[in-house]
This record gives structure tokens, C-alpha cells and sequence, in this order.
């Protein structure tokens, strides 16, 4: 199996700052799990090209649950299948649309607008053109950003009956800032119908949490200090988070980025110049009450810069912490209320 993400530790989980990654076609597999003597079980495996991880306290066979709610989410909202329900929105107009999407459109929505365009998932376009899409290569229209603007805004497009309905036929949406904690949000669903009260979530470095940990106390993460152009294995911690009932994301650049000559362009792409964003944070943590709300927080952080994300998280008041530039980092007040020594 792959290399984990998040090194499972009892009470302890260290989390990498991996990035939105684009869905990939693949499905689960390489899926495990294992008892534990505590009453917690284990599962790892693999969705949508990056790896997940549970640890509940409940029946092994939820395992096998989780890994369906995961496919059925990326049956709506898998760009890379053609067949799945985001694909038939990009090729059309007025389609209709599930609750998975809606809840997650819904979300961007909101968060596209307190971040003033921020955080935007009809950024495909631009995402491709950069090398950032499939083939990960720069293309021709990298030069024609100013015409594939014209292809973007989620405030050009509207749910009008259970349908999406755009003002140009040609938009179209990517939710890989924002579908890993959904993800989450969805698993996380499926263990409390089923009675689980104590579990942590983490797919592809997003995570949801609840309960207790084995250890008996918060879930403990270890959120790792950006190094430009690191291997996923290397590691730094730049400081641990005890918290429960809470959805935490990580956003940054440093791993997943192009090089040009001298220049580095970074996966996070502006609404507004519709080029990588380069800004002083080069890595932005957030906690919310739901891992897709998170999600879709940390990347409009790392589009806004820490001066815009200080002014919006003033009046939002959610655990944050942005590790800039220069290598300082600044948190919230809710963020270092969590930070533990232990």
C-alpha cells in the first residue's frame, strides 16, 4: 500500500499538508482493517488517488460502509469520471442535482462570497491551463486567461428546483478544495446513525473528529511546518492541536507546484487574475464545524493572503493559523486555544 498521510499514532495523528488534489478515476482499494483491544477499529485504503484512514469505536464492518459513502460521493462529484454527476453539469446546463451536490455547492457558495471570490470551484478551466488538471502539464491556454475568466464565477451560476442552472453552458466545476472533507462530513454521518460516537475521519490530510481518542482524551494532531518542495515523507511539526467535534484542513503550495525558469507557480489559482496565486501565506490550518466547510476555509485563506484572511476570520472567529513567507506564523485566538505541549 502507499505510503499514509497521517501517521496513525495512539492519540496522536500527524497531519501533512497535503493539497486539493483533482480527483483521480480511481476508486477504493488496498482497503484494512483491524481490531483493536480498546474497542476501536481501523481502516486505511485508498479513494480518489490519495489515501484515507478510520479509527472508530464501533463494528469493523463500518469499514465497508465508509468505503461505499466514499464511492457514492465521488459518483457525484468525480470530475475525472465521465459518468459522474459533475461531469453531466459540466456538459450541460440545467441538469439536475442530488443532495451531495447541492450541500457542497451550497458550501462554496457561501464561502465564495464571505472570502470575496476566494475560494471558487468553477476554477477548472484555469486549473487545467496552469498544468494543474489532468496530465498536469501547462497547455496552450495558459496564455488566455483573461477569455477563460470569462468561463468562471459560481456567482454565474444558480440551483433553480434541484437543478444547476449557468448563465454560460461552458462553466464548469471542480470540487477538489472542498469534496476530501466532505467526505469526511459524509463518513462521519454514516458512524453516528450507526451509534459510533468516538471517531476520527482523515482522507487525503482532511480530517473530521469526534469522542474521544483511544487514549481517552481530544484527538491530538501534529500539523507539519511547510518545506518548499519536500518529499511526503519528510516531516517538521510546527505544532500539535487537541480538538473534538470539529472538521480540520490544511491548504498550501509548497508540495504541489510548477517551476519555471525561477519562478514557482502554486496549485492555488486567484478568481480575480485568474494566474497561481502568490501571496505571503504559504500555508493556512482551519478548523470549522464540518470538515468541508475546512476545506473549502483553507483554500480561500491561501488565496486571500494573511491581511484579508485576519479581517474575514475576525468576523468568522474560527480556529486558524497561516504559516507565511517568511516563515512566522500567526494564529487566532481559537486556534491557539488548542494548541497542546503534550
Amino acid at each position: 500500500m502507499k505510503k499514509s498521510a497521517l501517521t496513525l499514532l495512539p492519540g496522536l495523528f500527524t497531519l501533512l499538508f497535503l493539497l486539493p488534489m483533482l480527483f483521480s478515476a480511481c476508486g477504493g482499494n488496498n482497503k484494512k482493517s483491524e481490531s483493536q483491544s480498546d474497542g476501536y477499529a481501523k481502516a486505511e485504503g485508498m479513494i480518489w488517488n490519495t489515501s484515507y484512514h478510520l479509527t472508530f469505536r464501533g463494528p469493523e464492518s463500518l469499514a465497508d460502509s465508509a468505503l461505499r459513502v466514499l464511492e457514492e460521493v465521488g459518483r457525484s462529484l468525480n470530475v475525472f469520471d465521465t459518468t459522474s454527476l459533475v461531469s453531466r453539469v459540466n456538459r450541460g446546463n440545467s441538469v439536475p442535482v442530488n443532495t451531495d451536490f447541492i450541500r457542497v455547492y451550497v458550501m462554496s457558495k457561501r464561502v465564495n462570497k464571505i472570502s470575496g471570490g476566494a475560494f471558487d470551484p468553477t476554477l477548472g478551466p484555469l486549473i487545467a491551463a496552469w498544468g494543474f488538471g489532468p496530465g498536469h502539464k501547462a497547455t496552450a491556454d495558459t496564455a488566455r486567461t483573461d477569455s477563460l475568466l470569462a468561463l468562471c464565477g459560481i456567482q454565474k451560476t444558480r440551483l433553480s428546483h434541484d437543478a444547476l442552472v449557468k448563465e454560460n453552458p461552458a462553466i464548469s466545476f471542480n470540487f477538489s478544495a472542498i469534496a476530501k472533507g466532505f467526505g469526511c462530513d459524509r463518513v462521519a454521518e454514516m458512524l453516528t446513525e450507526n451509534g459510533v460516537k468516538d471517531y476520527l475521519v482523515e482522507i487525503g490530510g482532511e480530517i473530521r473528529a469526534a469522542g474521544v481518542s483511544p487514549s481517552g482524551g481530544d484527538w491530538r494532531v501534529s500539523v507539519d511546518r511547510p518545506v518548499h518542495g519536500a518529499s511526503a515523507d519528510s516531516r517538521e511539526s510546527a505544532c500539535i492541536v487537541a480538538f473534538t467535534d470539529m472538521g480540520m484542513a490544511t491548504s498550501g503550495n509548497y508540495r504541489n507546484f510548477h517551476k519555471d525558469g525561477s519562478r514557482i507557480y502554486g496549485h492555488t489559482i486567484s478568481s480575480k487574475t485568474g494566474r497561481p496565486v502568490q501571496t505571503d501565506v504559504i500555508s493556512a490550518t482551519v478548523l470549522a464545524s464540518t470538515a468541508m466547510e475546512a476545506d473549502a476555509l483553507a483554500t480561500a485563506f491561501m488565496a486571500a493572503g494573511s491581511e484579508r484572511t485576519r479581517e474575514i476570520n475576525n468576523t468568522l472567529r474560527r480556529p486558524v493559523m497561516l504559516i507565511l513567507a517568511d516563515s512566522t506564523i500567526w494564529s487566532s485566538p481559537q486556534f491557539t486555544a488548542l494548541i497542546t505541549e503534550d
